[in-house]
């Protein structure tokens, strides 16, 4: 008799609510992908790769030109010195990545100390390594982090903190304090960070992304990840990256040689040519998509729907109580069957859910006519 290694793992809620969107006709702003066009040179730098041969495996750890142009960037912008061969690892996406920190460093019997609520694939990665998830709730309404919560949620079998910032689902952002706050837990001990930074350019309102590359005391623990799916609107070609100290690095590029071994080599030399030539696009990212969520948020205004505060990510939360008491679950089919618009709910982000939390989660990673469509929808409610 087959006995499932993830008892707890279904399909996943963005695939059901895709699913449905299709099913329904209805306007998809529930998994998170952009509906608008890659940056033009992008797609030249990846044609030209291409078409002059780079078609065959790339190195294991990541084409040099990309590699040099990732430490580069992490100079740049977060003043951090990061060896090209020794301390970068290009992946099929953050999410392998993220899979890789977990089985580089985590072993059976061990914990691993989670925000919730947490992004999907977290869990089954450190179920599938033997370990255990140890969830701290963050702020109901405000996502902050309670950090006297995270210290008593350590025990002698902690191996890793996993933290995100920007944060899915919420958009809430660590700042300066959060960081130090966290360093001062983490002192003393040989428990690794996880610091998922995959929205690290989509910030609002002046605010400065703290990245754990910043902080000295933490980047020597800590495996720091990020997408270009998420930078460069080109979620499906799934490149990411991975920067940690040599010593976890070889840990990490043990599991990566053995998963995936290498990503897509065209691709590896299109991201090495913009980020050399165009740092603007990243530059100005946040920016772009201010504008589409200020935007949203002034049309939401003329609907049912209130929404939260949203500092970073492409992500707007709203707060459905005026609308329905259904559960969250129940809401968003409802809300796709009924009228049109896909949302996604939190309680799958969470192992407890917080007793009565009327909140969805909506993409303003869209074409305008795709969120005025959504939009004249929602005013029906």
């Amino acid at each position: 008799m087959l006995q499932t290694k993830l008892p707890k793992v279904g399909t996943t809620i963005f695939t059901v609510m895709s699913q449905m969107a299709a099913e329904h006709k209805a306007v998809n702003l529930g998994q998170g992908f952009p509906d608008f066009a890659v940056p033009q040179r992008l797609v030249d730098e990846l044609d030209r790769a291409m078409r002059d041969g780079h078609n065959q495996y790339a190195p294991m750890t990541g084409v040099p030109a990309l590699r040099q142009a990732i430490a580069a960037k992490a100079l740049a912008c977060y003043g951090a010195q990061v060896d090209t061969d020794a301390e970068i690892t290009v992946t099929s996406g953050a999410t392998e990545a993220i899979f890789n920190a977990i089985h580089a460093v985590v072993r059976p019997g061990e914990e691993v100390v989670v925000l919730d609520p947490a992004y999907d694939c977290y869990e089954p990665a450190i179920d599938l390594a033997g370990a255990k998830a140890v969830h701290v709730p963050m702020d109901p309404r405000t996502f902050a982090v309670d950090w006297s919560r995270v210290q008593a949620a350590i025990t002698p079998k902690t191996r890793m903190l996993m933290v995100n910032s920007p944060h899915n689902p919420s958009g809430a952002m660590f700042g300066e304090a959060d960081l130090r706050a966290l360093a001062d837990i983490l002192r003393g001990t040989d428990i690794f960070l996880l610091s998922d930074e995959v929205y690290e350019h989509i910030v609002f309102d002046g605010r400065r992304h703290e990245s754990a590359l910043r902080y000295p005391e933490l980047r020597e623990r800590a495996f720091v990840v990020s997408s270009f799916g998420k930078t460069y609107h080109c979620t499906g070609w799934k490149i990411g990256y991975a920067i940690a100290p040599p010593a976890l690095s070889a840990e990490f590029r043990k599991v990566h040689q053995y998963n995936v071994f290498c990503s897509f080599a065209p691709a590896q030399h299109a991201f090495a040519a913009m980020i050399r030539d165009e740092p603007e696009h990243y530059e100005q990212l946040g920016a772009f998509y201010q504008a589409k969520r200020d935007h949203f948020r002034e049309q939401l205004l003329a609907t049912k729907l209130k929404p939260l505060p949203v500092p970073g990510g492409y992500f707007q939360l709203v707060d459905y109580s005026a609308v329905s008491d259904l559960p969250d679950l129940e809401f968003v089919k409802w809300l796709t069957v009924e009228h049109g618009v896909t949302a996604i709910p939190l309680s799958p982000f969470y192992e407890n859910p917080p007793a009565g939390q009327r909140l969805a989660r909506l993409c303003f990673a869209k074409n305008p006519a795709t969120l005025d469509a959504a939009i004249e929808r929602l005013k029906k409610l």
